[in-house]
């Protein structure tokens, strides 16, 4: 059998892209989805560093959902605001209503950059 530690080493060398093709590349020889191996797995058991390849592979694109403005709610429509590119009325009447989408399908990177945003200015936040 392979040296586990060994081979945790290598894994943790590897880059975002080359994890994801090693977790590709491992699904299609196995038949599996790395997703669903982590869910039943649970997170004790993933290999570190293999976590955030297997979601990025699971998936890219995530809606924003604004769940509560929080005690800073000025904040958080100027946030939304800019995020948006909406005028100042819409996004205080997204915040108002809160749970809310904000924005739909957006890539992974950038859906952290404005979850980041968002929880700066006090904000609940939830990528679905």
């Amino acid at each position: 059998m392979a040296d586990v530690k060994k081979l945790v080493t290598e894994i943790e060398k590897l880059t975002l892209v080359e994890a994801s093709e090693l977790v590709k590349a491992l699904e299609e020889k196995f038949g599996v989805s790395a997703a669903a191996v982590a869910v039943a797995a649970g997170p004790a058991t993933a290999a570190p560093g293999a976590a955030p390849a297997e979601a990025a592979a699971a998936k890219s694109e995530f809606d924003i959902v604004l769940k509560d403005a929080g005690a800073n709610k000025i904040q958080v429509i100027k946030a939304v605001k800019e995020i948006t590119g909406l005028g100042l009325s819409e996004a205080k009447e997204i915040v108002d209503n809160a749970p809310k989408p904000i924005k739909e399908k957006v890539p992974a990177a950038e859906a952290k950059e404005i979850e980041k945003k968002l929880k700066e200015a006090g904000a609940t936040v939830e990528l679905k």
